[in-house]
C-alpha cells in the first residue's frame, strides 16, 4: 500500500488483484470493473498502466498460467482461496512474461498476500514463485498445445471444428497481442494527413491504425469530432449499402455508435434505436462530438415500429462477442456454450423485427462480432430457408476491392463475409466478424 497525504492508496498489485477477482470470480466483465475502479483511477498513470497490463496478461494467458500452478502446488487451492490463486496467477505473468525483475514479482506478491490477511500463505507464494523463477522457461510451457490452454475446451472445440486447428491456433495467437487502436475518419477527411498528424498507418479501406494511442481524449481531432474509435472489420457493415445519401435507414442496437457515426457521415437519414437509455445517451453524445445529426429512440428493437418502411436496416446483433477476445480477454471466462441458445434466439428475433421495417427490395445487413457458427452461418442460412420472401444478396469484391489486401478469404463462396483475428496478422490483426447482407422481396 501507498500512503498519499491523508489516505491510503493501493499499489498496482493490490489494484490488479481485486479487478481480477471481481473478473474471474464474481463474472464481472473487465469493462465494467476498469470503468467503475476508484483504485484503479486514484493511481498515477505509470501504475494504472502497469495494473491494467497485469490483469490483461493473466486473462490472455490464464490456461498456461494455471497449468504452470498446479504443478507446484502439491495440494489444489480450494475455491474460497481464489484471492492466493490471483495473486500466484499475477507473479507468473510477471516472471515469465513481463520480464519483471524476480526480487520485485516475488516480494511484491508476497507483500500482497500478507496485506490481503492471508499471512499463513506468505510460505507457499514465496516458495512456488521463487521456484518457477529458478526453472526459467522449463517452468511455464509455451507450446502450441500449451496455448490450447487458454480458451475453455468448449470454445477451442467449436473454432477447431469451425476453422479447423492450424487457423484455430493462429487465432489463439493473435489473441496473446495487444490489438492496436483503429480510427475512422468523417466523411471528406484525408486519410494520408490524418496519418501524418497522428503518427498513424492508412489501413485499406481508409481507416487509420496506431499501435499506441494513449489517451484518445487528447489526440489530435478528437474534440473536433474528425474521427472515432472503430476496429477495422466492425467499419465493414456500413459499407455494404452503396450510396447512402439521403436513403431512411435504421441502426438496430446502435450503441456504442460507431456505424451510425459511419451511416449519418454517407449522407444516410439514421434513426438510431437501443434499448438502453444511457446506452444511446452515449450515442448522442458521440454524434454531438461529430457534428451529425441523427434521431434516436429508446426501445426494444424486436418490438419497434418505424412510422413507415424505410430502405436499409443495420443489425448489429448481440451476441457472444467472441471475435473481440484480442481487445477483452475476459470473455471466454465469462461465457459458456449454453449462452449461445439464448443470444442465438434472439438474434432470430431481430432479424425477424429488421425485415419488417424494410420496403420492397430493401436491404439488411447483419453483422456480430462473434466467431460462432450458430451466431453467424448456420443462423443466417436457416433463417433464408424459413422466409419465403428473403434472399442472400451476395457480397462481391469489386465492392470493396480493399478487402483483398486484408485478406484473400475474407469473402466465403456464397457471398458473406468473415473476418478472423488473425487476419492482417503482420499488420496487427482484426476483430473477428461475421456479415451478411440480405434483400426483401
Amino acid at each position: 500500500m501507498i500512503k498519499s497525504k491523508n489516505k491510503i492508496v493501493p499499489d498496482a498489485r493490490k489494484v490488479a488483484s481485486d479487478i481480477l477477482g471481481a473478473v474471474l470470480d464474481r463474472k464481472i466483465p473487465l469493462d465494467t470493473v476498469l470503468s467503475h475502479s476508484h483504485a484503479l483511477k486514484n493511481l498515477s498513470s505509470r501504475e494504472r498502466a502497469f495494473a491494467r497490463l497485469l490483469v490483461m496478461t493473466v486473462l490472455r494467458r490464464r490456461g498456461q498460467i494455471d497449468a504452470a500452478l498446479d504443478e507446484k502446488l502439491a495440494r489444489k487451492l480450494s475455491k474460497h482461496k481464489n484471492q492466493i490463486r490471483n495473486t500466484l496467477r499475477l507473479g507468473v505473468a510477471q516472471l515469465s512474461f513481463l520480464e519483471t525483475p524476480a526480487h520485485a514479482a516475488v516480494n511484491g506478491s508476497v507483500k500482497l498476500i500478507s496485506e490481503n490477511g492471508n499471512k499463513g500463505f506468505t510460505g507457499l507464494v514465496n516458495a512456488v514463485l521463487r521456484t518457477i523463477d529458478r526453472e526459467g522457461a522449463k517452468a511455464l510451457s509455451d507450446t502450441t498445445e500449451a496455448k490450447k490452454k487458454n480458451l475453455p475446451e468448449w470454445l477451442l472445440e467449436s473454432w477447431q471444428k469451425a476453422y479447423g486447428d492450424e487457423i484455430t491456433i493462429s487465432i489463439l495467437e493473435a489473441h496473446l497481442k495487444e490489438p492496436p487502436i483503429d480510427l475512422t475518419l468523417s466523411s471528406g477527411s484525408s486519410p494520408e494527413e490524418w496519418a501524418n498528424m497522428l503518427e498513424a498507418k492508412v489501413l485499406p479501406g481508409g481507416s487509420l491504425r496506431k499501435n499506441s494511442a494513449g489517451k484518445i481524449t487528447e489526440l489530435e481531432g478528437f474534440n473536433e469530432g474528425k474521427w472515432w474509435v472503430q476496429d477495422v472489420a466492425a467499419s465493414l457493415p456500413a459499407r455494404l449499402f452503396g450510396n447512402l445519401t439521403n436513403r431512411n435507414i435504421i441502426d438496430l442496437c446502435a450503441a456504442p455508435g460507431g456505424k451510425t457515426a459511419q451511416l449519418a457521415s454517407a449522407g444516410a437519414n439514421v434513426i438510431a434505436i437501443d434499448i438502453s437509455s444511457e446506452r444511446l445517451r452515449l450515442v448522442q453524445q458521440n454524434m454531438n462530438r461529430l457534428g451529425l445529426s441523427i434521431k434516436t429512440v429508446c426501445a426494444d428493437a424486436r418490438k419497434y415500429k418505424p412510422p413507415k418502411p424505410v430502405d436499409a436496416v443495420l443489425l448489429d446483433a448481440p451476441c457472444s462477442a467472441t471475435g473481440t477476445i484480442r481487445r477483452h480477454p475476459d470473455i471466454p471466462w465469462l461465457k459458456k456454450k449454453e449462452d449461445l441458445i439464448k443470444t442465438s434466439l434472439l438474434q432470430k428475433e431481430l432479424l425477424n423485427s429488421g425485415i419488417s421495417m424494410l420496403v420492397s427490395g430493401g436491404i439488411l445487413v447483419y453483422a456480430v462480432c462473434s466467431l460462432q457458427p450458430e451466431e453467424g452461418k448456420e443462423l443466417i442460412e436457416s433463417f433464408i430457408q424459413e422466409k419465403s420472401n428473403i434472399v442472400r444478396s451476395s457480397i462481391n469484391i469489386n465492392e470493396l476491392p480493399d478487402l483483398e489486401k486484408l485478406s484473400e478469404k475474407i469473402i466465403s463462396p456464397c457471398g458473406d463475409i468473415r473476418t478472423l483475428p488473425c487476419h492482417f496478422y503482420k499488420n496487427g490483426g482484426m476483430d473477428g466478424f461475421y456479415i451478411a447482407r440480405l434483400q426483401k422481396l
